[in-house]
């Protein structure tokens, strides 16, 4: 996907476009070096009592901006807000209290507005189009606007529906996704340079996959195509409801479903009220995101708080779960879907099965089997260290682990922080939507219940794919036994190759352990002579400065540039 330079954005409004990206990548670059000089310059130096005594107070200031600069700009900054807000178990309350409520306060574009457009992707007026349609928003989205609608006679006859919902694009919006992503792009440039993240991620590549995802999710016949193929993956499933597309009025720009609108999944009050327990809901839903996730491997990726009902169901109705359970998840909102590749699944079902059965070991080879490890990585220490982790906080729930003794954590820290940083650790391409998913759906099982421990869902399940995953034994053994035999037909033929190798001389041999410690010599080298050069012009400016204080100053200046590279150079890809 090539970049959008933000002033070909569009023709009209060029300025307004290049002063959105430049606003973007200011907040971006000075967040960016606020963080570096508390987080990693100030505990270099020794000061991280520093960076600890002030942290609070930052991330409430750093949140309070950006919900501002959210609401203000819209777009794609709303979706990265969300994201944010959703993540009640990793980021602290100072940022998810402050961001929670960019779920619902984006602001709404005048209706006028709204039926230019709709009118125009249709063909028709509006007042042919539908019996009625209400001009107060039902909600306000980052890319798009819905209004609830009665549906003309005609149109209501042939589907069945009368209340709908007609989801209309934010005008412009488009262009505004392109300026979002090109300054996304920038910034993802910027963070692939600082090697802490650059040998983590591919950075690019991740920006490159959410500006996929976020011009599939400004295509509305994408989105009613989507929501289709999710209701045909939980026909019969009595958990789910999924809204009907009206396919005569959705066009590219404008969708209109199936009114389903119900109870907010994380209205707890109103939840009660109506007799639910939302502490019933959070694990049914967990279970049926485990099912898209590790089972189906088509999933919704952005499965906050606004893109989820509860909604009632007389217990006698065929709809109910059960007679204590008369309620299902209704799903809306199927822009932003995620697709698991089948070995990719395998994979995480691995990964699920060892976390439930607290195997250190088998946690590490599932790691390695979805490429969050490469295959070439020495991990007996990282085993030992889940082996560890597991022994002393496995099973606990997010609220138990808040209440363990901090310190316990910097011993662990303290013990392994070492061995997992030195890994090879890599977040793959398509991880990106499978981790907001998780997160949001950790998010909002929180909301639902503060005591909500993910074990209790994930442990039941991975045992029935432990259960699935023995059942197909019989299935693995004679694939493995194809391709043994398979190695075996080849074995000679590679035996004579490499023997020839050997007698012309060709065969290089390669020691990458031998030549990572000799490039770390060489920079510990080069390191070593900044640090000397520095101390030299330091002292001759302070020692001449008393004779001629300009020249003397301007040494003690310039000698800063050799301690920044002393102290730094390590930092950057090479």
């Amino acid at each position: 996907m090539s970049s959008v330079r933000p002033d070909r954005a569009g023709t009209q409004g060029a300025g307004s476009t290049r002063a959105r990206y430049r606003r973007i990548l200011r907040f971006a670059g000075w967040n960016l070096a606020v963080t570096w000089w508390y987080e990693l310059f100030l505990p270099r130096i020794g000061l991280q009592n520093v960076a600890e005594r002030t942290r609070s107070k930052r991330m409430r200031r750093f949140a309070q901006r950006f919900h501002g600069l959210a609401v203000e700009l819209g777009g794609l900054m709303i979706k990265v807000g969300q994201f944010m807000s959703s993540r009640l178990d990793v980021l602290p309350p100072e940022i998810t209290t402050e961001l929670e409520g960019l779920q619902d306060e984006v602001p709404p574009v005048p209706f006028a507005a709204i039926r230019a457009l709709a009118e125009a992707e249709l063909g028709i007026p509006l007042g042919r189009a539908f019996a009625q349609v209400d001009e107060t928003p039902v909600a306000a989205a980052s890319l798009g606007q819905a209004h609830r609608a009665r549906l003309a006679p005609t149109d209501a006859a042939d589907t069945g529906l009368d209340g709908v919902v007609i989801k209309v694009q934010r005008p412009g919006i488009g262009a505004i996704v392109d300026v979002d992503l090109a300054a996304l792009r920038k910034v993802g440039g910027w963070l692939s340079r600082v090697r802490l993240v650059s040998d983590r991620v591919d950075m690019p590549a991740l920006v490159e996959e959410f500006a996929h995802t976020s011009l599939e999710e400004i295509d509305y016949l994408h989105e009613a195509e989507n929501a289709e193929r999710f209701a045909e993956q939980f026909a019969g499933d009595a958990r789910v409801a999924v809204p009907e597309v009206v396919w005569e009025r959705t066009t590219r720009r404008v969708l209109t479903l199936e009114d389903v609108t119900a109870i907010k999944i994380t209205d707890t009050a109103s939840l009660e009220a109506a007799g639910i327990d939302p502490a019933q809901v959070a694990p049914v839903f967990a279970s049926v995101m485990f099912d898209q996730l590790f089972t189906n491997g088509f999933f919704h990726a952005d499965p906050h708080p606004g893109n989820i009902f509860v909604t009632p169901v007389a217990p006698s109705a065929p709809g109910a779960i059960a007679a204590e359970h008369p309620w299902k998840l209704t799903f809306i909102d199927f822009g932003m879907m995620g697709e698991v590749p089948a070995t990719t699944r395998s994979g995480l079902r691995k990964l699920l099965i060892a976390a439930a059965s607290r195997d250190g070991r088998g946690l590490v080879d599932a790691m390695r089997d979805v490429g969050v490890l490469l295959p070439t990585a020495e991990t007996t220490e990282l085993e030992k260290a889940m082996t560890h982790l597991f022994a002393r906080f496995g099973g606990m729930g997010f609220a138990e682990l808040r209440e363990v003794d901090p310190r316990e954590f910097r011993d662990f820290a303290a013990q392994f922080g070492d061995v997992v940083r030195s890994l090879p650790f890599q977040l793959p391409e398509n991880f990106l939507l499978i981790i907001r998913a998780m997160s949001l759906t950790s998010g909002v099982c929180s909301a639902l219940d503060p005591q909500f421990n993910l074990w209790d869902s994930v442990e039941p399940y991975a045992a029935q794919l432990l259960r699935d995953e023995r059942g197909n034994v019989v299935q693995d053994i004679a694939k493995q036994a194809v391709e043994i035999a398979g190695i075996a037909l080849r074995l000679p033929k590679r035996v004579d190759a490499l023997l020839d190798r050997v007698e012309d001389g060709t065969v290089e041999v390669r020691s990458p352990r031998l030549e990572q410690r000799v490039a770390a010599l060489d920079r510990t080298a080069r390191r070593l002579i900044s640090a000397v050069l520095f101390g030299a012009l330091l002292i001759a400016g302070a020692v001449l400065r008393a004779g001629d204080a300009v020249f003397g100053t301007v040494l003690m200046a310039v000698s800063v540039l050799p301690l920044l590279h002393a102290l730094f150079s390590g930092w950057r890809r090479r």
